[in-house]
This record gives C-alpha cells, sequence and structure tokens, in this order.
C-alpha cells in the first residue's frame, strides 16, 4: 500500500508538472515540501541555475554541497562568489575521515584507477555517506540532472522517487538542452565555474576530471576509463530499464 501512494504521489506532481517550466516546477517543489527540501549541489552549470532559480524563489531555502577532499580550486572560488552574490550559505558535508583514511592506507591514496570497485568505493565514501546525512530530516530534493548529459539519464522525469534515499526527487532541468542551459546563464549573468570556458562540461574530484574533446559526450571526461554506462558515482543510480 505504501508503495502505492508513493506512486499515486510521484504521478500526481508530474502531472501537475507536465508542460510547466522550470521556475514553476521548482516552485511546485518548495510549495509541496517546505522546510523538508534541498538543493543538492555540484556546482556545476545546472546547479548554479537552481542555485539562481531557488534564490528568486525563497533564498531561505537549504542548499548543501559535499566536499569530498579532492576538490579543484576553481570550485571553492564559485563557492565562496555564489554565497555572496545571493547572500546565502551553502552548507557543506565532508567525509567521515576515520574512513577515508582507512580506504586510502590500505588501496592507495588514487586507488580508484585501479578498478570500478575502488571507484566506487571511494565515491561512496567520499559522496554517497555524506549525502546521506546531508539528507537526514528531509522528504525531498532538488538536483540539476538533464536527459540530453549522458546515456544514464536519458530517462529522467521531472518528479522521481528516489529509492536509494527513500525521497521525492525534483529534477526541473530535465528537458533542458545545453544551449538552453547556457542561454539562461548568460541572459541572467549566473556565476558558473571557470573550468567550464576550459573544455570542462562536467566537473567533479580533480583527479577523476578531465577536459572532453570536440564531439564528445557531455560527461566524456568523468571517469575517462569506464565505458559510459557505468559513468555514475552512486547519487544518481537508476534502474535498469527493460
Amino acid at each position: 500500500m505504501e508503495k502505492v501512494r508513493i506512486d499515486d504521489r510521484i504521478n500526481e506532481l508530474n502531472r501537475v508538472s507536465k508542460g510547466k517550466s522550470a521556475v514553476e516546477i521548482a516552485e511546485l517543489a518548495i510549495e509541496s515540501y517546505r522546510g523538508r527540501i534541498a538543493l543538492a549541489s555540484s556546482l556545476g552549470a545546472e546547479d548554479q541555475v537552481l542555485t539562481h532559480i531557488l534564490a528568486g524563489i525563497d533564498p531561505g531555502v537549504r542548499i548543501f554541497t559535499l566536499d569530498t577532499g579532492r576538490m579543484f580550486k576553481e570550485s571553492y572560488e564559485l563557492l565562496e562568489k555564489t554565497n555572496r552574490l545571493y547572500g546565502i550559505s551553502i552548507e557543506i558535508f565532508f567525509p567521515d575521515f576515520i574512513q577515508v583514511e582507512e580506504m586510502v592506507n590500505e588501496k592507495g591514496i588514487n586507488l580508484f584507477y585501479e578498478s570500478i570497485e575502488n571507484r566506487k568505493l571511494c565515491c561512496g565514501i567520499r559522496k554517497v555517506e555524506p549525502l546521506k546525512r546531508a539528507f537526514q530530516g528531509l522528504d525531498a530534493w532538488i538536483c540539476g540532472l538533464r536527459r540530453e548529459q549522458s546515456p544514464t539519464r536519458t530517462a529522467v522525469g521531472a518528479v522521481e522517487w528516489d529509492e536509494g534515499n527513500q525521497l521525492v526527487k525534483f529534477n526541473p532541468l530535465a528537458e533542458w538542452t545545453e544551449k538552453q542551459l547556457w542561454d539562461y546563464i548568460k541572459k541572467n549573468n549566473v556565476p558558473y565555474h571557470a573550468l567550464h570556458d576550459k573544455g570542462f562540461p562536467s566537473i567533479g574530484c580533480q583527479p577523476c576530471t578531465r577536459a572532453v574533446k570536440p564531439g564528445e559526450d557531455l560527461r566524456a571526461g568523468r571517469w575517462w576509463w569506464e565505458e559510459p554506462e557505468k559513468k555514475e558515482c552512486g547519487l544518481h543510480n537508476r534502474p535498469a530499464s527493460g
């Protein structure tokens, strides 16, 4: 019965979201889960757009980011700039230092290059575990996923049930194209990551991110040594489709 109620709720939210703009979907998310929702920001272009949108709707909406300990210096610079511009304070969650120490001492500082299992272990400790702590007390979250981003995200909906975290998940930019994204950024002077101008469309941890070549997939620079269908860190794993 509980699963039926969840499905009904998601279906209703998607029905209401149909044909709505990203701003309207964000407004729906806040109105539906006020005080129990947050934006999880990677400081990427999509999340910067969502930060701009949310600041215009309600500057008090909670926004948090994860500091894995392996970030680019430009990420920290953007974090400070964003806080100042919008008069907000983005919360920062760090991985558990004991788990990081044990992992690194056992498997090496750059273990993620050795195997998919090692990379998922690193992502799990540095990203997934802090995210679960950040989600405590929430019923929903807002995310910058777009269908166009990668082969693993082509089925992204405006509203989904996040089974792994047991939360409602809003993707206001799901239908946006890359052109729509950057047109919005330029029109609204949204601050964005300096590495986007250096061939980095998707930015994560420094050792696991590189610039992409012309014609490559937008997320080709993330974990570039792995097959495209395996390239998720665990924050956005999706059930396989038949």
